[in-house]
């Protein structure tokens, strides 16, 4: 497929940009394979690149025929960084023409297609961002427990094609024992580590088991599980599913785990439909951003539609189960294993929330190929880590590293346990209102920087007041020694 095949305009001039707390915007439309790009011509007037796959949703506006004759009408692009473009344009034909153009390039899946394979590095690659970090490298402390492994059984993405070619398991489970638990569980995700804890207390994550009479059992999955409880404790599962997605799935046969077959685990179910529900989950995001731009709403109304719309529930229900994962492993130093449907999603969702409660961690990008595609064999069938640049690449430049370090972090071996309360949810505006509201965030940081910088000058200065005064004590009680 070509891009000319897909555009079906290129080019149109008199296309007037409305974009909340900027001037609007006369000028012309340029549409490429991968941009929307908006120049007027103009001074002291930035240009608009709009890349197509940050475009959401698109919605068409005409306006009322004046005489019969068609007045054209406004396009509403919604993008998934939060932002809102309104495009006006003259007549009614081309206002289609860019309406379906636009919906052609930002709904393309094919993604040999996007942007990052076409992009271009301008700056000199110091290392390779996709060889950078390596699985023995990044479980390194745990790998030295002589508990765990690395497993290359899916070194081909036969066993689980979601799974990347290595995984971390239990050093005591053969290969053979992780591929016949493969044929258990949803899409072949068999149990791995996703995290130890300081404590030891590990957080595996899997598929769903299979339905069907000949998956009422899995003797190999159990070996696996129960490899990692120690004599006198039990083991916690996390069912993701809803109460009734389990009994559909157990009238089969099989389904579950059973109390019986998994004696040395205790099974709880945890149910996170509206997180499993992609479409659920974006409708009720869509929803929260539509009341956050709405500027006429009265208070009454945003509160009603923020229940509504569904989104806090989901946020508040995920957080909610991440906690109580996490208490398990950080209170109580019991191993979980936490699965939903497919072993996605949800299932990704608590271990990652789970991993940030205990131990930090940190992301970003759109011209990086770093999160093309949904699994590691995806990603190398298409050429991603041939053809494009890693994300850590750029990243890792110590001129660009600079610009994403929290001047105010301070590391702590406290554990960050999130209040759940309705009270305690407030509009995180830095990110839902960035758009629509001025931030002044250069500044806020730049204030940041100045306290962390004075903040250490202190530090350094107390500590070596602290040295000064246990010198001085250390000479006087000498002196007074030698007097007497």
């Amino acid at each position: 497929m070509e891009f000319i095949e897909l555009i079906l305009i290129n080019k149109l001039d008199g296309v007037i940009l409305k974009y909340p707390h900027h001037d609007n915007v006369d000028g012309t439309v340029c549409i490429t394979g991968h941009h929307l790009i908006l120049s007027s011509r103009k001074e002291g007037v930035r240009e608009l690149w709009l890349l197509h796959k940050n475009i959401d949703s698109i919605e068409k506006k005409e306006n009322k025929p004046i005489n019969g004759m068609s007045q054209g009408g406004s396009l509403f692009l919604k993008c998934k960084d939060l932002r809102i473009f309104q495009l006006d344009i003259g007549t009614t034909t081309e206002l289609n023409l860019v309406a379906q153009t636009l919906e052609n390039l930002s709904n393309i899946q094919d993604p040999s297609l996007f942007y990052p394979f076409f992009y271009r590095h301008m700056h000199p690659i110091v290392e390779n961002g996709y060889t950078l970090y390596s699985i023995e490298g990044e479980f390194t402390k745990v790998l030295a427990s002589e508990e765990w492994r690395v497993s290359r059984v899916n070194q081909n993405y036969t066993v689980c094609p979601g799974y990347p070619k290595a995984v971390v398991v239990p050093k005591s489970i053969d290969d053979e024992t992780l591929a016949a638990a493969a044929s258990f569980r949803q899409g072949g995700r068999f149990p791995v580590l996703s995290y130890r804890h300081n404590n030891g207390a590990v957080l595996l994550r899997a598929g769903q088991p299979l339905s069907g009479p000949k998956h009422r059992r899995c003797r190999p999955d159990e070996a696996i599980l129960n490899s990692v409880v120690n004599v006198g404790m039990k083991g916690i599962i996390y069912d993701l599913r809803s109460s009734n997605a389990i009994s559909q799935q157990q009238n089969k046969g099989g389904g579950s785990e059973s109390a019986a077959n998994y004696s040395q685990w205790k099974i709880y179910n945890r149910s996170m439909d509206d997180v499993d529900n992609q479409q659920q989950l974006l409708e009720s995001f869509s929803k929260l951003i539509e009341a956050c731009v709405d500027k006429e709403i009265s208070s009454d109304k945003w509160i009603s539609r923020l229940e509504w719309c569904g989104w806090p529930e989901a946020v508040r229900n995920a957080l909610h189960t991440a906690c109580i994962v996490a208490q398990h492993l950080h209170q109580k130093a019991e191993p979980v294993l936490v699965h939903g449907t497919r072993g996605e999603d949800a299932t990704l969702l608590v271990c990652s929330l789970v991993q940030i409660i205990l131990n930090l961690v940190c992301n970003i990008s759109n011209c990086a190929g770093t999160f093309l595609c949904d699994s590691e064999q995806e990603r190398a069938g298409c050429g991603v880590y041939a053809q494009t640049t890693s994300v850590w690449s750029w990243l890792n430049r110590p001129e660009e590293l600079a610009g994403y370090i929290n001047p105010l972090y301070e590391p702590t071996h406290n554990v960050i346990w999130p209040s759940v309360a309705p009270m305690s949810f407030v509009i995180w505006e830095e990110l839902y209102l960035r758009w629509l509201t001025p931030q002044g965030t250069e500044e806020r940081e730049e204030q940041y920087r100045a306290i962390r910088s004075r903040e250490q000058q202190l530090r350094a200065q107390a500590q070596l007041m602290r040295r000064e005064l246990f010198d001085l004590a250390q000479q006087y009680y000498s002196t007074e020694k030698v007097g007497n």
